[in-house]
């Protein structure tokens, strides 16, 4: 397939584009394989010179179209083919509705020529092939392509952990992806349990996810592992492997608590399906809690509920109350916060191991662990950690990141498989972040370009489902990685956090309904001017970089007293 067959008309001039908060753009418009690139016109006193405006097409989610015939049909010129011929005054308008959330409207005179443009973004913005996307067409100057790839590889990682104990080992069992398709190739694991067994293990575990090391807890030497369910079925087949693995975590007389994010109900289900639970029989050290967390459709219409309502500036504030509390995603983030909370006190506090896991194993399972770190570990919180964090738990991990961001708030399409836990996970950084604003080294600028690059990149990082596809489309060696982008000097200042001070304490977040707000700076991010927000920001950062501890602590707490203000809250919108 090539490009150009899908584009249908290439170029269209005088395009009017504008979005809310932003002044109208006149210029002209071009279709390019990945890009939708308008060039406004030079001269005059609104636009005194060239500006080009560039978007991703892979970050279109949804197309409405809307022509108008103002006119009648003009016949062609003598040298014309009667395909020239138009409809004099005719036009159309293209609304573009992005996966980032924002929204962009283009006025295109010419009835055909819009409907073309339309197609032409449908088609493009449609094209599934991993290989066929951006990333492996993009190429800065500023960057090589093997950079940022080897930041943060799981030996250093277990070096760590070696450092403190000796109960655990790297394995290479799925080195050639056979024993578990989604998982990487190497993985750490009991140092007491053979290659062998972890392979009879891999076969009573839906997808082959035995159960490996997340976390190890240096406070205490407890552990946080994850896998997917167990294949017990209605006849209650038992696994001795499994058992054994699971049974080396655990010292004589001590116990560990296995945390399923699925409902007791949903787990009986699953288990006249061919899947289960660990039966206390033949487990005996571990307790199963059933903390259930919402995955797949219901989570992703809460989110398009919830983009729906802010979008809606119509509503007075009774509606808006309650069109924000039956879209339920607040409920979806305290839920998701309690549970790796109570995975973090079943560690910290309890000094027991856990186990987490929900069906598959690639998506709660993975929301859990990755929050339960950030909670406990100061290294998670600070701007490489919390990459290297992304790396282990969610990309690594196999999070399927092509099926779950293949479709944004927005889109026509009916529900495959997308489900925002990606962003569930952010929103939950976001809470922790604003609850605690000294302890977390980088800031929400961070958050909302994770959010951005996972649903339309540049970069190849959250690009396939696992490990083993981005071995196949060989994207460590065809991409740039969006870590090198990240890290460089002139970039990485953005992302870092003015306020940020080492706390080596655990950071115990309030799950009240009160304590658990709205992320404005995403789901307002493209409704309302932040202008005021970002001055408060800037200023807070050139004190800041004073290094006046007493002035960081005024700043901050003025800056609250400003968010919460009743006035301010009212100038700046909802």
């Amino acid at each position: 397939m090539e490009f150009s067959e899908l584009i249908k008309t290439a170029t269209v001039e005088s395009v009017l584009l504008s979005c809310v908060g932003l002044p109208a753009v006149k210029g002209t418009l071009c279709i390019t394989s990945h890009h939708l690139l308008l060039s406004s016109c030079p001269g005059g006193d609104s636009q005194p010179g060239t500006l080009e405006l560039w978007l991703l097409i892979r970050n279109v989610d949804a197309v409405e179209k809307r022509v108008q015939n103002l006119g009648w049909y003009q016949p062609p010129r003598t040298n014309d083919s009667p395909r020239d011929t138009r409809i004099a005054g005719s036009s159309g308008t293209i609304t573009l509705r992005c996966k980032d959330l924002k929204v962009l409207q283009l006025e295109i005179p010419g009835m055909e020529e819009c409907l073309n443009i339309a197609s032409s973004i449908e088609a493009l913005s449609s094209v599934d092939s991993v290989m066929m996307m951006y990333p492996f067409f993009y190429r800065p100057q500023s960057l090589k392509l093997e950079e940022g790839w080897h930041l943060f590889p799981l030996e250093q990682y277990f070096q760590r952990i070696a450092s403190q104990t000796s109960q655990w080992r790297l394995s290479d069992v799925n080195r050639d992806f056979t024993t578990c398709p989604t998982y990487p190739p190497t993985v750490i694991v009991p140092a007491a349990v053979d290659d062998d067994t972890l392979q009879k293990a891999a076969r009573f575990r839906q997808g082959g996810r035995f159960p490996v090391l997340s976390y190890y807890h240096c406070k205490n030497g407890t552990a946080m592992l994850r896998s997917s369910q167990p294949l017990t079925g209605p006849n209650r087949k038992r696994c001795r492997e499994d058992e054994m693995l699971l049974g080396t975590i655990l010292d004589e007389g001590e116990r560990g608590f296995i945390i399923d994010t699925r409902s007791a109900q949903a787990a009986k289900q699953a288990r006249m399906m061919g899947g289960g639970t660990e039966p206390k029989s033949s487990y005996p050290q571990w307790r199963r809690l059933h903390r259930p967390l919402e995955r797949g459709r219901p989570l992703q219409e809460s989110f398009i509920k919830l983009v729906e309502a802010c979008n809606d500036t119509s509503i007075n504030m009774d509606r808006w109350l309650s069109r924000l509390e039956s879209c339920r995603w607040l409920s979806h983030v305290k839920a998701a916060l309690s549970t790796a909370c109570l995975a973090a006190q079943c560690l910290d506090r309890e000094e027991a191991s856990v186990l987490v896991h929900g069906a598959e194993g690639t998506d709660t399972t993975l929301l859990v662990t990755a929050l339960a770190q950030v909670i406990l570990d100061p290294s998670c919180r600070t701007l490489a950690g919390f990459q290297g964090l992304l790396e282990r738990e969610w990309i690594e991990a196999g999070h399927p990141f092509h099926l779950r961001c293949a479709r944004s708030a927005y889109s026509h399409a009916r529900l495959k498989q997308e489900a925002p836990l990606f962003l569930l996970f952010l929103d939950c950084v976001w809470q922790l972040s604003r609850q605690f604003p000294f302890s977390l080294e980088f800031s929400e600028h961070l958050l909302l370009t994770l959010f951005d690059n996972a649903y339309a990149s540049a970069y190849g990082t959250f690009l396939c489902n696992n490990e083993k596809e981005r071995c196949l489309c060989k994207v460590r060696e065809s991409t740039h990685a969006l870590w090198a982008w990240l890290n460089q000097p002139g970039e990485k200042k953005k992302y870092l956090n003015p306020l940020y001070s080492h706390n080596a304490l655990v950071i115990w977040p309030s799950v009240e309904p009160q304590s658990i707000q709205l992320w404005q700076g995403l789901f307002f991010r493209w409704i309302r001017s932040s202008q005021y927000l970002d001055e408060a920001w800037a200023e807070v950062q050139r004190l800041a970089e004073g290094g006046d501890p007493p002035v960081k602590e005024s700043v901050e707490s003025r800056l609250s007293r400003s968010l919460s203000d009743p006035a301010a809250q009212t100038e700046n919108g909802r």
